[in-house]
């Protein structure tokens, strides 16, 4: 499964980011996303994702937890995700407590040709070309990445280096108000290859994300999804610009309400402010409208599978 994919399944409700999964985080990171799924049934859309999104796979997660005695569905509580990584690296460490049968898992992933390394008192799982690795700290503490990064997160549980002190109060605050949150301390751009930013009827959308220096974000579930976000620009005339870009798309999205009423409908809700050189964008969209947007993707996926 994708970073991206497990982000999707394991939408749930969260409070203060564990410090035993902070602890193991390399003190240089530049992006952190964390998302727990202790109280995913209790979120309505994460019952639909649960429930309707994951039906399909249904038969193979079961196979899975047949294999390993583990299934992400039931046995995750909370994922956090780092990195450190520039464009084009593909570093970085998926922190996650719940609950391991170590043993069963490890001799699944040995059938499948894994390869198993000890690096200071602990077992690393590893892929057969010795790049990635999966290690159990304990039975409710799992740590996955590339290799280096696993072992830099071993070393660190004796104690070492953590995130700076304006980082970690980031984190307390989004983590303490938001269900799922994002931070990105460095320009997004930089995170990944450039690409082109889909634009329309002249927008330059693309020019406005560039100038972006650093971002977050966060979702709180409930019958009521509330999207917040703030982008950090270089100067207050980027943050202006950004700001009319954003609020120009929402008013040409709000223009195809016939084509589109979902989206129009999405767009509408949508607010977007600026102070100096920050830009706050908020969202508010009813559960059931998030349904109706993502039902005809899904749709999609079995349509191309079949």
């Amino acid at each position: 499964m994708t970073t991206a994919t497990l982000i999707a399944v394991f939408s749930g409700t969260l409070g203060a980011a564990d410090p035993s999964l902070l602890s193991l985080v390399m003190p240089d990171a530049t992006l952190l996303a964390d998302v727990n799924v202790a109280q995913a049934k209790a979120s309505p859309f994460g019952q639909y994702v649960l429930t309707t999104l994951l039906q399909e796979q249904a038969q193979k997660f079961q196979q899975f937890a047949t294999l390993t005695g583990f299934d992400p569905r039931q046995d995750v509580s909370e994922l956090l995700l780092a990195s450190n990584s520039a464009a084009g690296n593909k570093t970085g460490l998926i922190l996650a407590l719940g609950t391991f049968d170590a043993a069963k898992i490890t001799a699944a992933a040995q059938v499948a040709g894994a390869g198993i390394e000890t690096y200071s008192g602990v077992a690393i799982i590893e892929d057969p070309q010795k790049q990635n690795g999966l290690v159990f700290l304990s039975s409710t503490l799992a740590v996955a990445g590339d290799l280096a990064s696993v072992k830099a997160a071993i070393d660190r549980r004796a104690g070492g280096p953590t995130i700076p002190a304006a980082l970690a109060a980031q984190v307390s605050q989004l983590s303490s108000a938001e269900d799922a949150w994002i931070i990105s301390t460095v320009a997004p751009s930089t995170l990944r290859p450039p690409a082109a930013v889909a634009g329309a009827a002249g927008v330059n959308l693309q020019n406005a994300v560039q100038n972006i220096q650093s971002a977050s974000g966060g979702v709180k579930f409930g019958s009521v999804v509330v999207v917040t976000a703030q982008a950090q620009s270089d100067t207050p005339q980027d943050a202006a610009s950004l700001g009319a870009v954003l609020q120009l798309l929402a008013s040409m999205a709000q223009l195809s309400a016939a084509q589109h009423p979902e989206a129009a409908a999405v767009a509408q809700s949508l607010a977007v402010t600026t102070q100096g050189s920050t830009v706050k964008i908020t969202l508010s969209v009813p559960e059931d409208q998030i349904q109706q947007l993502v039902k005809p993707k899904a749709a999609a996926r079995k349509v191309v599978q079949m």
